[in-house]
């Protein structure tokens, strides 16, 4: 059983959330204001629904004290601001999807679903041990974990899928829009100049990866 916490200051909202993701047999824990968070940040659920506005403090604010306590926790943003710089700021600091207020609840439990699916699989097969490595660096699959040598470099949730997937592609170039559809799947609507922000964070992190542009289309992960 999943567990999931959601942070909504609207009542009503936050009741009908809660109610549509208990049927789906999850384990909700919800709040109505930022200070109550702060008494669960150093909890480790599988997944935060934040809004962004609350009456207290931000949702920017608490993903940046969610990841400082672990990076690889994922996050969904809502918020009844449908503004492009919030849907990137949120991206850029870690969340991992951005639904804009009004939406139906159902949505929100089909991306939830997603989300869950892609970050925690339950496949055997996906189970295995299973290890990749590029130079100096490591890919631990069943860990969501990356080392440089022996030593673990922090990463988002973000920043793992997109090299995880490079990783297992060695060579191949993809578009900006391969990766968008990969990384953030066929119901993200955006700019794609999320993919540009991840690949920055990525290089600053990852020094030593022969990253390659290919400019006008996109990105390949080549040997070292």
């Amino acid at each position: 059983m999943y567990s999931i916490y959601l942070v909504e200051d609207e009542k009503d909202l936050n009741t009908i959330l809660s109610t549509y993701l208990r049927q789906e047999g999850w384990n909700i824990k919800s709040f109505l204001t930022g200070s109550e968070v702060l008494d669960h940040i150093n909890d480790e659920p599988d997944l935060w629904i934040l809004d962004i506005m609350l009456p207290d403090c931000d949702g920017f604010e608490l993903i940046k004290k969610i990841k400082n306590k672990n990076e690889n926790t994922p996050v969904i943003f809502i918020s009844a601001r449908d503004k492009d710089i919030d849907r990137v700021i949120g991206l850029e600091m870690g969340s991992d999807d951005y639904l804009a207020k009004p939406f139906l609840p159902i949505e929100l439990i089909i991306r939830t679903k997603k989300l869950l699916k892609r970050v925690y699989s339950t496949s055997i097969s996906q189970k295995k041990s299973e290890t990749l490595t590029l130079g100096d660096y490591r890919i631990d699959e069943n860990k969501r974990k990356i080392f440089f040598k022996d030593t673990e470099i922090e990463i988002t949730s973000k920043e793992y899928d997109l090299l995880n997937f490079l990783f297992n592609n060695i060579g191949t170039a993809f578009s900006r829009e391969q990766i968008l559809l990969k990384i953030w799947g066929n119901d993200y609507f955006g700019s794609d100049r999320v993919v540009d922000d991840l690949i920055r964070r990525i290089r600053k992190k990852f020094s030593n990866l022969n990253l390659e542009t290919i400019y006008g289309f996109g990105y390949r992960l080549n040997e070292v």
